[in-house]
This record gives structure tokens, sequence and C-alpha cells, in this order.
């Protein structure tokens, strides 16, 4: 086993006793729960999910991969951008020499050029959005495909995900499998396998069974 040890979660028990609420009686209710459910051997763990998706060797590639395309479009647009600033100044010093015909199409040329540099910052802030949305959908989708072979072959019957400022305020360190998740999926990642989970490090199994 990994670090894992029974706790009665407060979460589970909130739960738990919110769907009982349609028995007539409190006594009644708490024995229900007890024939249905021994939440004495519940086995949860959790993972520090933060620290999961920035530590994973795909998203930090992948992640790389989007900063630099950032990098490249910014330095396109400055370039158009500085063209464009170049054209303007140029019309402004040479607009008195122009007929009224030659500084409107000028002008109206400016205008769609303006336009244009818009919609291409536009754009390619929708592209790098779009990317980077669709990472964090491929990395989540990733981490549950692990996590639902990690919990079956460790015998989980929860894997909790733990953010600062989410619905877990505590979780005894025993419980955090963080390490030892992002080791497995790196390795599988590294392998070229689908992930797959890892067997439970030898110190934290002794330490469940000691429990």
């Amino acid at each position: 086993m990994r670090k894992i040890t029974t706790i009665i979660s407060a979460i589970v028990m909130a739960g738990m006793l919110a769907v009982s609420c349609n028995s007539t009686t409190p006594g009644e209710e708490i024995s229900n729960i007890a024939d249905e459910v021994n939440i004495a051997d519940l086995k949860v763990a959790y993972i520090v999910t933060d620290s999961v998706i920035n530590n994973f060797t795909y998203f930090k590639e992948k992640s790389a991969e989007i900063a630099e395309k950032g990098k490249k479009y910014e330095g396109e647009l400055t370039n158009r951008a500085r063209g464009f600033e170049q054209e303007v100044q140029n019309f402004q010093s040479s607009a008195s020499s122009m007929t009224i015909n030659q500084a409107r199409a000028k002008e109206e040329e400016l205008v769609t050029k303006e336009r244009n540099l818009v919609a291409f910052r536009e754009n390619i802030m929708q592209e790098l959005s779009a990317d980077e949305t669709k990472l964090y959908n491929d990395v989540y989708d990733m981490i549950q495909e692990y996590l639902d072979t990690y919990a079956a072959e460790n015998d989980l019957e929860m894997i909790l995900s733990y953010t600062r400022g989410g619905g877990v305020w505590y979780a005894n360190k025993t419980l955090d499998i963080t390490d030892s998740v992002v080791e497995g999926i790196n390795e599988d990642y590294q392998n070229g396998e689908e992930p797959e989970a890892t067997e439970p490090a030898a110190s934290e199994s002794t330490e469940s069974e000691q429990e």
C-alpha cells in the first residue's frame, strides 16, 4: 500500500448525511448509512493538483512550446506595429504635398492597415488562448486516466484534489501521493506509454502496514 491510511473524511461524511435526509428518524438515518458503507474502511488519498500539473513533463514541454510561439507572434506584431507607425509618420510629413484625393486614399489605406493590425493581434491572442485551454484539457485527461489505474492498483476508493482555497482545508500528509503520481506519470510519458499507475514506494508501504 501507498501512504494510505483509513480516515473518516468530513466531506464524505457530510455528503452521506445529506443523502440520508429523506429518512424520518435520526436513528434510522445513522443505521442505514452504517449498513451501506463501512466508513472506517474508506481508503482515501490526495494529490496537490497544481504540483502534479506543473511537474508533469508533458505540461512543461507543451507550455514552453506555447510560450515560444507567443514570443514569435509578439515579435511579428511588434514589427508590424513599428512599420505602421513609420508609415503614419511618413504620411503626416508628406501630406501637405499631396492632392486631396491622394491624401484621402492614403488615409483609407492606413485605416485598413490599422484594422488589420488589430485583427492580427486579436487572432493571435485567441489562438494562444485556445492552445492553452487545449493543453490543460489534455493534461487533465491524462492525469485522470493515470489516477483511474493508480486507484485500482492501490485499492483506493477516492483520490482527492487538494488546492489552496479549495474544498479540502486539511489533509494528513501520510495521505499525500503527489510525488509518487508525478514520478509515475512522467516515467510513463518518457517511455512513450499511456499513463499507468506505479507501485507504492517501499517506505510508504511499510508506513501503511504499521498503521
